[in-house]
């Protein structure tokens, strides 16, 4: 009986080549060796900004099917759909304008007593509009892709707020993206203080777009369910003032010193489309080669 022999082609593909393992070996310690150099001394950033501005249209052309899709069925409304909406439009504009004009003698009531103060008013900031490009769905990573970058004039570390409050803050500018690290991030902390009575804290992520820790305050500090959180301007990244939460929760425990207390954030951060990146002088002070991007402020 005639005895099989494995086909040349079998035979080449069992063959040991020392040629190849030492090429293998060669680029892996090639690999390693750049990515310890990058990630002490931050060598591939242009690189990576390179392939940030390549990976750009790719971000729209996802988008594409959608905004068409949006693009066509407003378009596509009948005539009285939007006479509807034209006339409650309307309305909503004379209630605002009304509105506008209570904040506009409050304002310069305000500025009347600030001047019997002799103290300064602070003139608002400027914002930056950008909207929304990729969401990140890990649950426990709250990030976001802005299609603003640093040839908008974004950096890191900018503050990020919606029209209800603050959402974030800007961890990564490349020149024409930029991600977000939202309030509700595990890693993400920012100082507060309650608007009420004035007391100061922290308002932890707890990777939950509904729930805002604020960790060590006392049992007998007086907090309420409803209070108003804003930003207490300690860490010089958000100015002071912006809403943030109100507190839902507040549970005081006999056998720990501190009470338990839950936030929800004013912003929807689950439905944001646009945000406002707020224009002001960005941090002198660089990191070091080699550490990481602080997120977390202390108060």
């Amino acid at each position: 009986m005639a005895t099989l022999k494995p086909s040349r082609r079998i035979r080449y593909l069992f063959a040991v080549n020392p040629t190849a393992v030492l090429r293998l070996g060669l680029w892996g310690a090639l690999s390693i060796i750049l990515m310890t150099v990058d990630h002490r001394y931050q060598t591939l950033d242009d690189m990576r900004d390179v392939l940030s501005t390549m990976v750009y249209p790719l971000h729209y052309l996802v988008r594409l099917p959608t905004d068409a899709s949006n693009w066509l069925s407003e378009n596509l409304a009948n005539r009285d759909a939007l006479l509807e909406e034209n006339s409650r439009l309307r309305e909503k504009q004379v209630f605002l304008n009304v509105q506008l004009q209570r904040l506009t003698v409050l304002e310069a009531e305000n500025r009347r007593l600030r001047s019997l103060l002799e103290s300064a008013v602070n003139t608002p900031e400027r914002v930056l509009i950008a909207e929304l490009l990729a969401v990140d769905f890990d649950p426990y990573r709250h990030h976001i892709l802005l299609n603003r970058g640093r040839r908008h004039g974004v950096y890191v570390g900018q503050p990020v707020l919606d029209q209800h409050g603050v959402i974030g803050q800007i961890i990564r500018a490349d020149p024409l993206t930029a991600t977000a690290i939202l309030i509700t991030d595990p890693n993400h902390a920012l100082p507060i203080q309650i608007n009420r009575t004035g007391v100061r804290t922290l308002a932890l992520g707890t990777g939950d777009f509904q729930k805002l820790e604020l960790p060590h305050i006392p049992n007998n500090e007086d907090v309420k369910v409803g209070d108003l959180l804003v930003t207490s301007g300690m860490g010089g990244r958000f100015p002071r003032g912006y809403p943030v939460g109100t507190v839902t929760t507040v549970e005081f425990d006999p056998g720990s010193p501190f009470a338990h207390i839950i936030a929800k954030p004013v912003a929807q951060l689950d439905r944001i489309r646009e945000v406002m990146l707020l224009e002001s002088e960005p941090p002198t002070l660089k990191p070091e080669p080699g550490s990481a991007v602080a997120t977390v402020q202390a108060p």
